[in-house]
């Protein structure tokens, strides 16, 4: 009925209501108010009306999930935010303090550790909690750390729920699977033996897979080496189920990289470390492809908290966080200019990516396809450099780069992630719109129609292209996974918000997880997997 109509309820009139002060005052409210704070501005002085209650304002702060920098803005322009707080665990912590450490405290990492572990943490981090959250939050934002996400390995994949749940399907000749067997799968299957066992973390390599747990503990199986070539399986022994790592279970570790050669883990605590593909010290340790001993990668990130690593082929690529930003090292071989130091020059120990200065840029994710490397800047820019090779580097040309350079077609979006393959390359912008450029071999760019119409789903692309199949689904896309490897044909995930996955290119050994018609090897068009990631 309309209000105006007769016999409608009268409206209230709100000045009628007359506001009384409360006179009964508990003893236990006595005592909040001698904890009564007050807040004065640097410019006009005046009383915060939540000072009486700073309980609630931790709760608040908590609960918003604010930004590191949203903290440090409060600390600068109000005094409530500064001075200690006077709670437990830390009295002389501030209010903006307690709030970093409450979030630091949800994440599945941080949880665990002991005072001692969160001070070393701390001070490691630059001597804040406000630090320690900006690199937790970071690792999360650029590794989907605790959510769901997918990874198309060489012939296999492996799917992961934001419960932690494993599937994997595709290629099984060394029993990367995980399923007690060598039989392909060409549906997702569950991994049964990882019951009770939540996985925050996937990596896939030839032949081999490694997983992740909330607590740390790695579990691979597949081909038994930490540095075999990538192309073949001479001499390795045959790991059928989820095995732990018994050489890493005195590190808590949150990510994995396998590359051509060597594989990288990275701790908790931001250190990396490394297995084979040192005997010539190209790590900057002696070691062989038979070693199953963790090294720390030494030299400028010994001290420098790595929130994210990628591998490629024979090199490495760090993401660093620090109180003065966010900063890139390689180390490895230096052929093609994927170092990005301006030089095709080998490095044995890590050395900063230097050009992201000049760039005015700070990196928030960083990615290592087999030749050439992506980054993608806090303000949406995304850098490239390395091999050039069927224009994955999206500059118009098969021109190679030693150095990270901006993909100018991209400037009139902000994009929030980046994969990359060999001599293939994904954008997703901020909108979930995405972005395919490089080698079309197996129809993994998505690029089902060519720009010009004409049918050629092979054609390589020397520029960003939207990928126009993916904006059919109508979905937002918030994270891309494509083979990274030179001895197999690719194939392309595609996981949304909703937690649906979509895939398409090379699926002749049921790595897309679709059944394929008679005859077909690939799929050109993204095509649902059936499992629910979210």
């Amino acid at each position: 009925m309309d209000a105006t109509t007769s016999g409608a309820t009268p409206p209230i009139q709100y000045h009628n209501i007359i506001d009384q002060p409360l006179t009964l005052i508990t003893p236990l409210q006595q005592t909040f108010q001698r904890l009564q704070r007050h807040c004065f501005g640097n410019l006009t002085p005046g009383e915060f009306p939540l000072a009486a209650n700073p309980s609630i304002v931790l709760h608040v702060l908590t609960a918003c999930d604010l930004e590191p920098e949203d903290l440090a803005h409060l600390e600068a322009t109000c005094s409530f935010f500064k001075q200690p707080a006077n709670f437990a665990p830390d009295f002389e912590l501030s209010i903006a303090e307690l709030a970093a450490l409450d979030m630091c405290q949800k994440r599945a990492i941080f949880k665990p550790l002991s005072l001692e572990e969160r001070d070393v943490l701390k001070q490691r981090c630059g001597g804040s909690w406000k630090l320690v959250l900006r690199y937790l939050l970071a690792g999360e934002v650029c590794c989907r750390r605790e959510k769901s996400q997918a990874i198309a390995g060489p012939g296999h994949s492996i799917a992961v729920t934001s419960k932690g749940v494993v599937y994997t399907f595709g290629s099984n000749n060394s029993g990367q699977l995980g399923h007690g067997t060598l039989e392909e799968e060409w549906r997702p299957r569950l991994i049964r033996s990882l019951q009770g066992i939540r996985i925050i973390q996937a990596a896939a390599g030839a032949g081999r897979t490694m997983l992740i747990s909330d607590a740390g503990r790695v579990y691979a199986f597949g081909k038994d080496s930490f540095g075999e070539a990538e192309y073949g399986m001479q001499g390795s022994k045959l790991v059928t189920t989820p095995q732990p790592v018994e050489s890493l279970k005195d590190i808590f570790v949150v990510q994995a990289a396998i590359g051509n050669f060597f594989t990288a883990v990275l701790s908790r605590e931001g250190r990396v470390y490394t297995f084979s593909w040192g005997s010539d010290a190209t790590l900057g340790h002696q070691t062989d492809s038979n070693d199953l001993e963790p090294h720390q990668l030494m030299g400028p990130l010994e001290h420098i908290p790595v929130v994210q690593i990628a591998a490629g082929y024979c090199y490495l690529l760090a993401l660093t966080c620090q109180p003065s930003g966010m900063s890139v090292y390689s180390v490895g071989c230096g052929l093609g200019g994927k170092l990005g130091h301006g030089s095709r020059t080998d490095e044995r120990y890590p050395r900063l990516i230097e050009r992201f200065q000049a760039l005015n840029l700070q990196p928030v994710v960083v990615a290592a396809g087999a030749w050439h490397a992506a980054v993608v800047g806090r303000d949406g820019r995304v850098c490239t450099w390395g091999w050039g090779r069927y224009g994955c580097l999206g500059h118009g040309n098969e021109e190679c780069e030693s150095a990270p350079k901006v993909v100018e077609s991209l400037n009139k979006i902000k994009a929030v992630h980046v994969a990359t393959g060999d001599y293939t390359t994904f954008v997703v912008s901020q909108d979930g719109g995405v972005y395919s450029f490089g080698c079309g071999e197996s129809s993994s760019l998505g690029h089902a129609t060519a720009i010009d119409g004409q049918a050629n789903r092979h054609g390589n692309v020397l520029s960003p292209q939207l990928v126009t199949s993916l904006k059919q689904i109508k979905e937002k896309v918030v994270q891309i996974s494509l083979t990274n490897s030179i001895y197999w044909n690719a194939h392309t995930f595609a996981l949304t918000d909703s937690g649906n996955l979509y895939a398409f290119g090379a699926g002749d050994k049921g790595q897309l997880g679709i059944e394929l018609l008679a005859q077909q090897s690939e799929r050109g068009d993204p095509e649902r997997v059936d499992i629910d990631l979210s």
